[in-house]
């Protein structure tokens, strides 16, 4: 029996992870969110009201099941306070359900500072296409050793203390090297602690509690955000995100060991999408790629910036399929291709990886007939036409991974299950 479930993205991110966590969330009893920050954005869409989630995990929506958000998380404390706040206006009771582990990293506005200059002052031309939240930078600061832990707001003195010394750091950075404004530390401290103050009841030991409900036999869904091609050792470097994207942050993350991590499954869309700068070999400048856009309503949950589309990358689904052990696949927006005459998938690059003008990698692709039927809603396999479930079948064949689950349209309800992850 599977009783825990990694659900990642395969891609660059925003594959539809969050409908995925929602619609399985009905199985299980404990989501947990382990790595990443309000730079991630999970769409629900749940009879036609849409819900962008940001730090809450994607579970939050169904009474009962436990949400936590582990240790691997760099917590905004302002962000999260304003999802719980929207979510309460419509009504849910959520806090008591709500678990924030201790040993989150506090990203302070020094930090958002900090992230918004390097990328307008320092780098120019050469940026990396950060949201700007001061995401990287506190990754920075916990892997310096100077973070401050949610834990640490407990003892107001001794937090105003940390803060004081880390806000001398980085006012010193934003003066003499930035030439932007200081944080003003009294403001900064004032703010941080009335909302460490809301927050302290759901402050939690997150991993004693996944492992009292593991010892429970309770099911638990640990989620990811971002995309396995954002990693930040094993993404597209330098322009990647500042954690651990694939499987192995879950268990780093959350302090949930690896052992206990029955499978992984990959979210990815039937085409590719990449938001920001950086390498993206199948990208198309064509009508095509305006065809995927439109159908596919390609902004970002979290920033609005338009997605760069192109075709399904198969050889870096296969790299996403290694890199996390991945035991199967969710493939999404599977309806927007309809209407397309003919499709393309990237089976690889030319031999010793030649580039084109733009230093990109030149795909290989496989031709394959596309259909003008309609997907949208369907929920099961024989309602697909036929050259789309051979489509389907090309893509588990070339990436080494079976096809569990298929999205045909963007509610909770419009999709195709032919394995259930939790069985």
């Amino acid at each position: 029996m599977t009783q825990t479930l990694v659900v990642l993205g395969a891609q660059w991110g925003d594959e539809g992870k969050g409908k995925v966590v929602d619609l399985l969330t009905d199985r299980v009893d404990v989501v947990a969110r382990f790595q990443g920050g309000h730079n991630a954005g999970h769409t629900l869409v749940i009879d036609g009201r849409k819900t962008v989630l940001h730090l809450l995990p994607s579970g939050i929506l169904h009474a009962g099941v436990e949400c936590i958000i582990g240790n691997g998380v760099v917590l905004s404390m302002a962000a999260l306070l304003r999802e719980i706040h929207g979510l309460e206006e419509r009504g849910l009771q959520l806090r008591d359900r709500v678990r924030v582990s201790g040993g989150c990293p506090l990203i302070l506005p020094s930090h958002i500072f900090l992230d918004q200059a390097r990328e307008t002052t320092n780098r120019g031309g050469g940026k990396i296409g950060t949201t700007g939240r001061g995401i990287g930078p506190a990754y920075e600061d916990k892997v310096g050793r100077r973070a401050i832990h949610l834990a640490m707001t407990r003892n107001e003195s001794d937090f105003s203390a940390r803060l004081e010394e880390l806000l001398d750091y980085h006012n010193f950075l934003l003066r003499h090297w930035y030439q932007q404004e200081e944080v003003d530390f009294a403001e900064a401290r004032d703010e941080m602690l009335g909302q460490a103050r809301e927050l302290r009841p759901m402050i939690a030991d997150s991993v004693d509690i996944l492992h009292q409900r593991r010892e429970a036999g309770h099911k638990i869904l640990f989620e990811g955000a971002q995309g396995s091609l954002l990693d930040i050792d094993h993404g597209t470097y330098p322009f990647v995100t500042s954690s651990n994207t694939t499987s192995g942050a879950a268990a780093t993350g959350s302090g949930f060991g690896p052992l206990h991590l029955d499978r992984v499954l990959g979210v990815a869309k039937v085409y590719t999408t990449r938001v920001g700068d950086g390498p993206f070999p199948t990208e198309l400048f064509d009508a095509t790629g305006e065809h995927l856009a439109k159908r596919g309503n390609e902004f970002g949950s979290t920033t609005g910036r338009s997605r760069r589309c192109g075709w399904f990358d198969a050889q870096a689904v296969r790299l996403a399929t290694r890199i996390n052990s991945i035991s199967g696949l969710c493939l999404t927006k599977l309806d927007v291709l309809d209407g397309l005459e003919r499709l393309k998938v990237c089976i690889g690059y030319r031999e010793g990886s030649a580039r084109d003008d733009s230093g990109q990698l030149q795909p290989v692709y496989e031709e394959l007939p596309g259909w003008r039927e309609s997907t949208n809603g369907a929920r099961a396999l024989e309602d697909l036409p036929a050259n789309a479930r051979a489509y389907i079948r090309f893509i588990e064949d070339t990436v080494g991974a079976p096809v569990d689950i298929i999205s045909t349209g963007a509610d909770r309800a419009e999709t195709i299950i032919l394995r259930q992850p939790f069985d």
